[in-house]
C-alpha cells in the first residue's frame, strides 16, 4: 500500500512498510506547496546576500566564514564530499531506505529550504529501489547523521555506490537504468539532505517494530513454560494487576490468561503455593518493558514527524532560526531504555528455560529434557547458548548516550552518540530473539514429555514449532533447530497461528 508523506502522521509501521516491504512513496499536494513557498523565501534571501548559516556561510567551526555568490553554489557539493567520511561495512538497505523516507517527511513541513528537486529525487530513488551504500560507522548523532546521510546525497548526485536489483553498482549506472538524472545541488540543498538524525531514527523505528513483535512472542513463550511447569496461575489474576495500576503488567497478565485458556495441563495437582520470581513476576517485569516501549515509540514518532534540521526557515515570518534540532538525544535516551529493558527480559527468558532443564526445579521433568539422561545430554548445551547471548546483551546495555566526545574543534562539544545506541540496541534485540527461540524449543519439548492438552494459544504455538522442529528423542546437533526457530519467529507464522486461534494479542 502506498505511503504518502505530508510532514505528519508517519508511524514506525509506515517506515517498516517502505523500508522493508518496499511500498511506494508519494508526497501530499499541501507538502509540495509548503516546500515551494519555503524555497522561494530562501532564494530571495540568497539573492539579497543575507548571511545564513550553512547557506551563505561555512558550517561548524567555519560558521563565521561568509561565502561569496560563486562559493555558495559550489559549497554544497564540497560539503557533501567532506562529510562522507564514514568507515566499515554498509548500513543495511532497510535502514538507509527508512532514513530517506524520514528525510522526505522533514522536507514536507516546508521549513528546510531545499529545492523540491531533492525531495523528488529521494522519492524516485525509493520507488525505484535504488538504495545508497552508506558506511555503518561514522555518525555521532549530531549534527544529525552527517556521514551516512552524505553518502545518500552523493548517490542522489550520481556518485558513489548503490544497491540496485540485487547488485552493488555505481550510482550513476543505477540512476541511468531507472531513468533518473543525477541531482545538481544548489544553495542549501546539501545541508537540507544531511542535517538530521534520520538514519538513527529509522533504525530505532525498525527496531521498535521488532520489539513490538518480540513482546508478543515473549508472552507466548512464557505461557508455554507455565504449562510445562504446571504453574500456579494465581499471580496472573486481573485484580492483582489492576490494584497496582501499571498498564503493561495488566496487558501481559491478560495475554497469559488468554494463551492458557482451556488448558487441561494446568488442572494438574501438585502446584506450589508460590512459583519462582522468573515465573510469577513476568507480568511486572515484561510489563515495565511494554510501558517503556510505549514511551519510546511516542518519542520516535515525534521525531519522524518533526522538523529535525538546522537552520530552520519560517516562511510566514521570513525568519531563519539556527539551533540544534538535529540532536539525536531525544531518540538515543529512550532507545537506551529499550536496550536495557530487552536485556532484562532476556535474563528472565533464560531463567525460565533453566527451570525447564534443571531437574531440581522442573516439577518432575527429566534432566535437560532428555528421556535417556547420561546417554543423551538433551538441551543442556542449548542453555549455554542462551547464557552467551544474555551475557552479550548485558555488555551492550552499557549506555552510549552519555559517551559524548567533542567534535569540530569543540564547536560541537556535546553529541548524542545516538547511532551507537541504536546499533547496539539492534544487536540486543537480535540476541533476545535467539534467547526466546531457545526457551520455546525447550518448552515445546517439556510439553511433549509432560503430556496433556495445553491452552488454545499454547497449542497453536506448539503445532507450528512441531511443523518444523521435531521432538528431541535422541541427541542431534541443535544449532539448526535454534536457527530455524528464530526464522519461524521472524516469519510471523507462529504469531499468526496463535492469533488465529485466540484473537489478536494486546
Amino acid at each position: 500500500m502506498p505511503v504518502t508523506v505530508s510532514g505528519s502522521g508517519l508511524s514506525i509501521h509506515d517506515v517498516e512498510a517502505v523500508a522493508r516491504n518496499r511500498d511506494s512513496v508519494g508526497v501530499s499536494d499541501d507538502a509540495w506547496n509548503r516546500i515551494n513557498v519555503c524555497r522561494s523565501m530562501i532564494q530571495q534571501k540568497i539573492d539579497d546576500h543575507e548571511i545564513m548559516y550553512g547557506v551563505t556561510t561555512g558550517i561548524g567551526e567555519f560558521s563565521e566564514v561568509v561565502l561569496d555568490p560563486k562559493q555558495v553554489e559550489n559549497f554544497q557539493r564540497f560539503l557533501i564530499y567532506s562529510h562522507a567520511a564514514g568507515i566499515g561495512d554498509p548500513m543495511s538497505e532497510e535502514v538507509v531506505r527508512g532514513a530517506m523516507l524520514g528525510r522526505m517527511n522533514v522536507h514536507c513541513h516546508g521549513n528546510s529550504g531545499g529545492r523540491p528537486e531533492i525531495t523528488e529525487q529521494l522519492r524516485d530513488m525509493l520507488n525505484s529501489s535504488i538504495t545508497p551504500v552508506a558506511a555503518a560507522k561514522g555518525s555521532v548523532g549530531a549534527c544529525g547523521d552527517l556521514s551516512p546521510m552524505s553518502q545518500i546525497a552523493m548517490a542522489m548526485m550520481g556518485e558513489g555506490d548503490v544497491f540496485y536489483r540485487g547488485n552493488r553498482m555505481l550510482a550513476s549506472d543505477a540512476l541511468k537504468d531507472a531513468g533518473l538524472d543525477p541531482l545538481v545541488l544548489h544553495a542549501r540543498d546539501g545541508l537540507a539532505i544531511i542535517n538530521g538524525s534520520n538514519m538513527l531514527t529509522a533504525m530505532a523505528a525498525l527496531s521498535l517494530c521488532d520489539v513490538e513483535r518480540w513482546m508478543k512472542y515473549q508472552d507466548i513463550a512464557t505461557a508455554m513454560t507455565l504449562e510445562a511447569l504446571n504453574a500456579n496461575m494465581t499471580p496472573y489474576d486481573s485484580k492483582l494487576h489492576e490494584l497496582r495500576g501499571f498498564s503493561g503488567s495488566q496487558v501481559v497478565a491478560s495475554n497469559l490468561r488468554r494463551l492458557t485458556e482451556n488448558s487441561k495441563m494446568l488442572e494438574s495437582a501438585g502446584k506450589k503455593v508460590q512459583d519462582a520470581y522468573s515465573l510469577r513476576s513476568t507480568p511486572q517485569v515484561i510489563g515495565a518493558l511494554r510501558d517503556a516501549f510505549n514511551y519510546a515509540r511516542e518519542q520516535v514518532e515525534i521525531e519522524l514527524n518533526g522538523v529535525g534540521d538546522n537552520p530552520v526557515f519560517i516562511p510566514d515570518e521570513e525568519r531563519v532560526i539556527t539551533g540544534a534540532n538535529f540532536q539525536g538525544t531525544p531518540i538515543a535516551l529512550p532507545m537506551e531504555m529499550i536496550g536495557t529493558g530487552m536485556s532484562m527480559a532476556a535474563v528472565l527468558s533464560e531463567r525460565r528455560m533453566n527451570r525447564l532443564t534443571n531437574p531440581a526445579l522442573s516439577a518432575g521433568l527429566p534432566p535437560f529434557l532428555t528421556e535417556m539422561p547420561g546417554m543423551h545430554s538433551g538441551l543442556m548445551v542449548a542453555q549455554y547458548t542462551a547464557c552467551a547471548l544474555v551475557a552479550e546483551t548485558r555488555i551492550l546495555s552499557h549506555p552510549a548516550a552519555n559517551q559524548s566526545i567533542p567534535a569540530a574543534a569543540d564547536q560541537e562539544d556535546f553529541v548524542s552518540m545516538g547511532m551507537t545506541t541504536t546499533q547496539k540496541t539492534q544487536q540486543i534485540i537480535k540476541n533476545c530473539y535467539g534467547v526466546l527461540a531457545i526457551e520455546m524449543i525447550a518448552a515445546a519439548q517439556a510439553i511433549d514429555i509432560r503430556g496433556g492438552i495445553p491452552g488454545d494459544g499454547v497449542s497453536a504455538a506448539h503445532n507450528v514449532i512441531r511443523k518444523y522442529i521435531s521432538h528431541l528423542d535422541e541427541d542431534r546437533a541443535l544449532f539448526p533447530d535454534n536457527d530455524k526457530m528464530v526464522e519461524i519467529l521472524s516469519s510471523g507464522e507462529l504469531l499468526e497461528a496463535v492469533e488465529s486461534a485466540i484473537g489478536c494479542l494486546d
